[in-house]
């Protein structure tokens, strides 16, 4: 996995890890016990996910191909969410984050 900063255009700031494979895809954040403030994952081509075996509540964002965010859910562990139309991102980060509908989400390699 590679590590990106994403920011929102109202100055939300993530270190996000991006899964580049399809292991890394099928696995996400199964295994993590928790999930810190400042980190997410970014799913990229991804319409829907699952939390079955998490272990933690998650915020989660469907971002359409913009990156801009469509829909924000809470999630606890073992729900299935079904596509949704439009997505083509989903970015899965520590519930209390501020993330909402209509914002802009800027990715940033880590050091630029």
């Amino acid at each position: 996995m590679r590590t990106e900063i994403l920011e929102t255009d109202r100055g939300v700031r993530l270190i996000a890890l991006v899964a580049e494979t399809r292991r890394e895809r099928a696995r996400g954040l199964l295994g993590r016990t928790s999930l810190e403030t400042g980190e997410a994952l970014l799913l990229e081509r991804t319409r829907s996910v699952h939390t079955i075996g998490m272990r933690f509540l998650l915020g989660i964002a469907f971002l359409d191909d913009g990156l801009r965010i469509l829909e924000v859910v809470r999630a606890r562990p073992g729900v299935v969410f079904l596509p949704r139309r439009r997505a083509r991102y989903v970015l899965e980060a520590h519930p209390s984050v501020d993330l909402r509908t209509g914002d802009h989400v800027v990715r940033r390699t880590l050091g630029s």
